[in-house]
């Protein structure tokens, strides 16, 4: 047998998966020096009128970049609707979990809060949201950070500005960690729209594999030896 089959190295599979909503763009976290290269090649080829703004929002990924590996973060979107006056928002979607060691995640979320000085109840901005995982806890606040957007023409770095900050932390027994989607955005006076596309994508947070067969199709199938029978369809195992 061993003549027969290649051994192959298991990637770590996901622990969860969830939806990106209409507008978002996933980004490579882990992008490689060739794929660098060939994004500022292709920005050197614009034209002069698009060229400089495309290079400012190229930094600005490399800035999130640096601070989305610093933080663990385990998937990043970026998000451009319009506003009401039709023009371009910003906004980055990201997700990431925190282990626990073991503990009880829940406890540990709401002892976390304890400390923080916040608690839980509407009257101290954390939100107790029922999803399809459980109990999500939703905090919101506005603070000074880099803003979302591209940095101002003739400036290298992203200016500072007000940002509207949403969270949905959802502990997680069975890997005894707590997973939080986070949605920020400089557009503040956006934050109920912003906060129902938080709570949409956290409702699409799954433990099941999108990409699994259906079960009542794997309890149906024929066996590694069975005649498929003339006509019938090949599915390969790799899909």
């Amino acid at each position: 047998m061993n003549g027969l089959l290649d051994t192959v190295d298991a990637e770590p599979k996901p622990e969860f998966w969830y939806g990106l909503p209409y507008g978002y763009l996933q980004l490579d976290l882990q992008p490689s020096p060739d794929g660098i290269q060939e994004v500022a090649r292709q920005i050197e080829a614009l034209p002069d009128d698009v060229r400089d703004r495309a290079d400012q929002v190229f930094r600005l990924y490399a800035i999130v970049l640096t601070m989305l590996r610093s933080q663990a973060v385990m998937g990043c979107a970026l998000g451009m609707h319009p506003d009401e006056r039709g023009e371009p928002t910003l906004s980055v979607l990201t997700v990431s979990t925190v282990p626990t060691s073991g503990a009880h995640p829940e406890a540990v979320l709401l002892q976390m809060l304890g400390d923080s000085g916040t608690g839980t109840g509407s009257e101290n901005g954390i939100v107790p949201v029922e999803l399809p995982t459980g109990t999500g806890y939703v905090l919101e606040t506005e603070r000074t950070t880099l803003a979302p957007t591209a940095p101002p023409e003739g400036q290298d770095e992203p200016a500072q500005g007000t940002v509207w900050q949403g969270t949905v932390a959802i502990p997680v027994l069975r890997t005894s960690s707590i997973i939080t989607v986070q949605l920020v955005s400089p557009a503040v006076e956006l934050a109920d729209d912003y906060r129902g596309v938080l709570l949409g994508v956290a409702r699409t947070v799954t433990f099941d594999d999108p990409a699994a067969p259906d079960p009542a199709e794997v309890d149906n199938a024929p066996g590694p030896f069975s005649d498929s029978g003339q006509g019938a369809e090949e599915r390969s195992p790799f899909g």
